[in-house]
């Protein structure tokens, strides 16, 4: 047997080594389907619960007890109760002294108790080994298996040699534990499953801001303007229209305000002479939600693209180019190519496909399953280098949109501008910081600051 062959053998696991029992504590829908993956996994299992009478939902290789005796079947009881309940366990103390608990608890709502349930159950069973585990994987997963979304198992206790053997088991299983420390852990992993998308709710909420605000800015320019001075009734603007002129306006603003934070990073940075100083909290949170906000920004952009494609087969376009069409006829005259105006078109269009197909790009590599394939150069080159290529190539394609539009009195409607001109405000100010940013006077100290020098720092001769 050669030297590859046997290095190969070393690293799979010894089936042949017998698993020591798990005593499971509850015949819930969770402490059932723990035990199934538990049996699949090669553990002898046996349930401890107030009825011993067979069931047909037990796992069938499963042994069903009291919990008396089932708690001296083994050496790691799984507690899969309410915290409600767990008062019965004051009575098992004596049997339960020296082993290791695992609490899979969680609360109906943040913050339910002044301790976590781990720690108030070490304080019930005094001489256990109170585990925090499992709270974060659900029944469905582990029946159906699709552990994608929640394969990874927060894991915290006292005990070192308890918290090793519970990750043990929790790789035995296929999934992935992540050592919190202490049980004072067991509050915030407690937490952690009913936090509905926290990194979410900021990008979503200013998404949803800035389509609302601009949906009334643009109903007022397009649709009650027309109404009061022209008699022109414009309503259905609302169905196709004002949607199309919203989805790239949020879009642009959103990618533009995923690079924001990184150029007032470098100015605190500047300013301040080191990297080694705290940013404010505003802009940590800020630049902890870029990927959610580039991802909101790329729906938005998709939308504006589904929406452009619809506007051929459009009612109100079709009588318009009839319209002009039947007028030209009449008169027996004929339009000139503006071959100005082409170029305008043609130069808008390949400005937004580049942008759309870069933007895609961008969210495609924010996946876990990307990102984790590609190395930290590739992964920053794409994001940063690529990213402000992509907030250039959308800003044009706004820029060339509006042509010479921007200084015509009739684009503005009771003294306001075109939505789109608004939306180049902040991408503007990006891209002009950013090209300042990168005259070597400030590139070079600013490179300086990140690789870990200070400006006011005392070295030793």
């Amino acid at each position: 047997m050669n030297k590859n062959s046997y290095n190969i053998m070393a690293l799979a696991p010894n089936t042949s080594n017998k698993r020591e029992t798990v005593c499971i504590f509850g015949t819930g829908d969770f402490g059932r389907a723990l035990g199934h993956k538990l049996i699949q996994s090669g553990y002898p299992v046996v349930f401890g619960s107030r009825s011993t009478q067979p069931s047909s939902l037990i796992p069938k290789d499963a042994e069903v007890l009291s919990h008396t005796e089932a708690a001296q079947k083994a050496a790691i009881i799984i507690i899969a109760i309410q915290r409600q309940h767990y008062s019965f366990l004051t009575s098992l103390a004596e049997i339960l002294h020296g082993k290791v608990l695992v609490d899979v608890s969680n609360n109906l709502k943040i913050n339910q108790y002044p301790e976590s349930n781990a720690e108030y159950l070490a304080q019930l069973v005094p001489g256990t080994k109170v585990v925090k585990a499992f709270n974060t994987v659900s029944a469905w997963a582990l029946q159906s298996g699709t552990l994608d979304a929640s394969r990874q198992v927060f894991v915290c206790g006292d005990d070192m040699e308890a918290k090793q053997m519970v990750m043990d088991i929790v790789r035995a299983l296929g999934l992935t534990p992540l050592d919190q420390g202490s049980l004072l852990a067991a509050q915030e992993i407690e937490n952690y499953p009913l936090q509905l998308f926290p990194m979410w709710k900021f990008p979503i909420l200013l998404s949803l801001g800035l389509a609302a605000f601009f949906f009334f800015y643009s109903l007022i320019r397009d649709v009650i303007y027309p109404y009061v001075y022209e008699s022109k009734d414009f309503s259905f603007f609302i169905a196709i229209s004002i949607p199309n002129r919203i989805c790239p306006i949020v879009a642009l603003i959103l990618l533009a305000l995923v690079y924001l934070p990184g150029v007032l990073a470098a100015i605190i940075q500047l300013y301040r002479g080191t990297k080694y100083s705290r940013f404010p909290d505003w802009l940590d949170k800020w630049m902890l939600c870029r990927k959610q906000l580039g991802l909101v920004a790329l729906a938005f952009a998709f939308l504006h693209v589904l929406y452009t494609l619809v506007i051929p087969i459009r009612s109100f376009v079709r009588w318009r180019m009839n319209n002009q069409i039947l007028s030209l006829a009449l008169k027996n005259e004929t339009e000139p190519l503006n071959t100005t105006h082409a170029w305008l078109s043609d130069s808008y269009l390949a400005l937004g496909i580049l942008g759309f197909s870069l933007f895609f790009l961008l969210g495609i590599t924010s996946l876990p399953s990307v990102s984790n394939n590609v190395n930290w150069r590739e992964f920053r080159f794409v994001q940063s280098k690529l990213g402000y290529l992509t907030l250039i190539l959308c800003t044009a394609h706004t820029l060339v949109y509006g042509g010479n539009r921007f200084l015509s009195p009739s684009s503005y409607r009771w003294y306001l501008p075109n939505a789109y001109m608004l939306s180049l405000i902040v991408p503007c100010i990006v891209l002009v910081i950013k090209f300042v940013l990168i005259f070597p006077c400030l590139d070079k100290p600013l490179t300086r600051i990140r690789q870990g020098w200070e400006r006011n720092a005392q070295y030793p001769e």
